[in-house]
C-alpha cells in the first residue's frame, strides 16, 4: 500500500439493489464519509480511484454510493475491499493525535534510551488505545496510550518514547 493512502473502511456488502455498499468505518470519526468525495478502493492489489455520491448512517456502518455506479451487479466485486483515502482528503488531527499508519512499525524505545522493540498493534478499546510493543526474543508488551506511559511520539523518526509503569518491567 502506498504511505500517502490511509485505510478508512472495509466494503463488507452491497445494501439494495442501486450500486450502494456497506463500510465498516476503520476511522475514528464516521462523520467524516459525509463530506468524502474521492477515495480508492483496493481491488485485485490496485487502487481504483472512485467518488463518493452520498452516504447514510446504519446502525455501526456506512452506506456508501459511488458516482456512476448505479447496479448491484457493479458493486458486488467489492465486497471485502478495503477504503482508502489520499492524505491530503484525511481527516484533521489534534494535537497529539496519530494517525495509525504512521505508528504501525515505529521503533519503541524506554526514556532511558534503550530499545524495547517495535509497535506492531493498535487495540482500540473504549477508554483509550493500547499499544501492541513486540520484542526481538518475542517477548510483548501492552502499553495504555496515555501521557504517563508515552513521552514522546516522534512520526519524522519513527520513534516513540516510553516509560513501562510499575509491574511492566521484564
Amino acid at each position: 500500500m502506498e504511505e500517502n493512502l490511509l485505510q478508512i473502511g472495509v466494503i463488507t456488502s452491497t445494501h439494495g439493489i442501486k450500486g450502494e455498499v456497506k463500510v465498516f468505518p476503520t476511522t475514528d470519526d464516521n462523520n467524516r464519509f459525509k463530506k468524502l468525495k474521492e477515495c480508492y478502493i483496493e481491488y485485485e492489489g490496485k487502487m481504483l480511484p472512485v467518488k463518493a455520491d452520498g452516504c447514510r448512517f446504519f446502525k455501526n456502518m456506512i452506506i456508501l454510493r459511488f458516482e456512476g455506479i448505479e447496479n448491484i451487479n457493479d458493486v458486488e466485486k467489492y465486497k471485502k475491499c478495503k477504503l482508502f483515502v489520499d492524505r491530503e482528503h484525511a481527516v484533521r488531527l489534534e494535537q497529539d493525535e496519530y494517525f495509525m499508519a504512521d505508528l504501525i512499525g515505529a521503533e519503541v524505545v524506554r526514556e532511558d534510551g534503550s530499545l524495547l522493540g517495535r509497535l506492531t498493534e493498535i487495540i482500540s478499546t473504549g477508554a483509550n488505545d493500547v499499544y501492541v510493543v513486540s520484542g526481538d526474543a518475542g517477548e510483548e508488551w501492552l502499553l495504555p496510550a496515555i501521557k504517563d506511559c508515552i513521552l514522546d511520539v516522534d512520526i519524522k523518526v519513527g520513534r516513540l518514547t516510553v516509560r513501562l509503569m510499575k509491574g511492566m518491567e521484564e
